[in-house]
């Protein structure tokens, strides 16, 4: 799911919450065992890789993990139930902006110029998000760069999972250093996670734009759904 359109960890998260963890711990559990599974999309798609917006994807990424050594922090800071109520709010934007980015990002080119400071604050929101939580970042960040870069959904395989490895990765290092992992339940996450990941990419370098636009719109919903149902319901 992460390589193809993101959002995987609507797959592993709610798995992790029915065995009985908490949510924190299972977020943070979720969070590592995607991990491997980013890093090998992220290298799958690397001979695609290149500047989104006019920003490099090296000065990106390095903006995501400091961001996410940020987020990831606040989240150890947190009480579970806070970004219980949170996370719909932000899956919620992502389904908009996705839905409607393409269309918003013509009538904004005609009207305004987006520099490349804006999308590197941007880029640090995402970062600051994929370390707090981590749910749906791929989907948050398709739509933002379509939004704010006018790129499809298939022109961002290699970036969006770049910054989702990254990501990923700066959470791990707090949350395995502060004790969130439960390890019996995300180490046979990972494995799946690995082969899901590197397989998941070379499906995706396949499929039409139309088609992951299409898939990447109905994982959004339904998790969106499912999100505002499990926080309010």
């Amino acid at each position: 799911m992460n390589a193809l359109a993101g959002g995987g960890s609507f797959a592993t998260m709610p798995s992790l919450l029915a065995a009985g963890l908490p949510a924190n711990i299972a977020n943070a559990t979720s969070n590592v065992a995607l991990m491997p599974g980013a890093a090998a999309s992220a290298w799958a798609f690397r001979d695609e890789l290149g500047p989104v917006g006019g920003v490099s994807y090296r000065w990106l990424a390095a903006i995501t993990f400091v961001a996410g050594l940020v987020g990831s922090l606040l989240l150890v800071l947190t009480p579970a139930r806070a970004f219980d109520l949170i996370v719909p709010w932000l899956v919620l934007y992502a389904f908009v902006v996705l839905a409607f980015g393409r269309a918003a990002s013509d009538w904004l080119r005609q009207r305004v110029t987006i520099g490349t400071r804006t999308l590197m604050v941007v880029q640090a929101v995402l970062g600051i998000y994929g370390g707090y939580f981590g749910g749906g970042v791929g989907l948050m960040t398709t739509a933002t760069y379509g939004l704010l870069a006018g790129h499809s959904p298939r022109e961002l395989f290699a970036p969006r999972t770049l910054m989702l490895a990254v990501a990923n990765a700066a959470a791990a290092i707090v949350f395995v250093a502060t004790g969130l992992v439960q390890w019996t339940l995300g180490a046979p996450m990972l494995a799946g996670a690995l082969v899901g990941g590197w397989a998941g990419a070379g499906l995706g370098k396949r499929l039409p734009a139309g088609v992951i636009r299409a898939w990447t719109l109905l994982v959004t919903g339904a998790t969106t759904l499912v999100f505002f149902w499990r926080a309010y319901a």
